[in-house]
């Protein structure tokens, strides 16, 4: 596990699933830690939880990141609290827009665009001066295997992951030469919270948990190493329908 004893990391959509995984993670290795959520309550339940269980000190914030007022906001109040900012991972996303491409409504094609793409640029775009003045820093972000591998019927959730793939690539050429590090994580199936499912029961997929290590594992390169991608899936297929 890497030392992150007084390094700031901030968590999008950390108030449950995968980004309450990562965030809990971080905190239990020493960071400082912000999550945020649509959801006031949940964001100031979840770092109550983090902060009690981690070395380091957790912050909930409301923010969509959809909308870049809020996302001004929240990096703002990272930067307040705790001085800086080290690590963003950039996790929160939703499904939805499923189907055939002329049945999917208008509003739901910009609802997953808005949230899966637009808000990690809007994060990243308010977090790279602070990672800057930092001297360099992490920026992870959470895609997946949707990412490189279409279905069918998923034409709006694709195209949002391919497109935080290529967003990523693309930041992390940008970025390199700060000192600032780009990896996307890609995880395949992962029994959590993803649209509005239940987590339990699916023993064959990924955990939250399998996905943090991941992240911590990231954190713990080599200053000279950068690992720009990671595919994650579950280890054996899923069992067929009997």
């Amino acid at each position: 596990m890497p030392d992150l004893e007084g390094k700031v990391a901030l968590v999008t959509g950390g108030s449950k699933g995968i980004g309450r995984a990562i965030a809990t993670a971080l905190c239990e290795a020493g960071s400082d830690v912000v999550v945020c959520s649509r959801n006031a309550d949940e964001a100031s339940a979840a770092a109550e939880e983090i902060d009690i269980a981690g070395e380091g000190r957790a912050m909930g914030v409301r923010a969509d990141v959809s909308k870049l007022a809020d996302v001004k906001t929240l990096v703002d109040a990272a930067v307040k609290e705790f001085g800086g900012l080290d690590i963003l991972v950039a996790n929160a996303g939703i499904g939805g827009g499923f189907g055939p491409v002329d049945e999917i409504e208008p509003d739901d094609w910009n609802r997953v665009i808005d949230t899966n793409l637009t808000g990690v640029f809007y994060c990243c775009h308010e977090a790279v001066p602070r990672l800057k003045k930092r001297g360099g820093g992490w920026i992870i972000t959470i895609g997946s295997l949707a990412g490189r591998y279409a279905f069918a019927g998923g034409t709006a959730y694709n195209a949002s992951k391919f497109g935080l793939v290529g967003f990523s690539e693309a930041l992390m050429l940008d970025v390199r030469e700060h000192g600032i590090r780009v990896s996307c994580v890609m995880p395949g199936s992962v029994d959590t919270y993803f649209n509005d499912t239940e987590p339990g029961g699916d023993a064959w997929k990924l955990t939250a948990d399998d996905v943090a290590q991941s992240v911590l594992q990231l954190l713990d390169y080599d200053d000279r190493a950068l690992p720009s991608r990671v595919e994650l899936r579950p280890s054996r297929p899923r069992p067929s329908a009997r």
